[in-house]
């Protein structure tokens, strides 16, 4: 399996399992932060798709301090979480083509295949888990 398919899985992978709160913790904190900018220049926006960044894009000249920062915070998270991403890729590569090559995709399946298989994992790819926080699909 390529490197850049692998990484696909695990970022599958990984948005279905803890990147689901991930996300959820960064766009609360955006809205949070510019929650003024949201009520005066983007409360028609529907959100999705980056609809609501492409609106505070629009009106980038107009953005506080506060809801700049926020935008800034959730950006330097999501990179975090990308390099979490690869870490655990890279790591976990020949574990994830040995213990869940067949598992279907979606619904943190393959995540909590990892998880069921930890103990046989290499030892790199067990402290991969721990390092990235990787938990079960709820």
């Amino acid at each position: 399996m390529k490197l850049n398919v692998l990484i696909v899985v695990v970022v599958g992978m990984m948005l279905s399992v803890s990147g689901a709160r991930a996300q959820e913790e960064i766009i609360d904190g955006v809205i949070a932060g510019c929650e003024t900018e949201i009520t005066t220049y983007c409360s028609q926006v529907t959100p999705g798709e980056g609809r609501l960044l492409a609106c505070f894009y629009a009106h980038e000249d107009k953005l506080s301090g506060q809801c700049e920062y926020a935008l800034y915070q959730g950006a330097a998270q999501l990179e975090q979480f990308a390099t979490a991403v690869t870490h655990l890729a890279v790591e976990c590569s020949e574990d994830l083509e040995k213990f869940c090559a067949q598992v279907e995709l979606g619904e943190g399946r393959v995540g909590t295949c990892l998880l069921e298989h930890k103990a046989d994992v290499s030892d790199a790819c067990r402290q991969a888990i721990d390092d990235v926080g990787l938990e079960p699909a709820d």
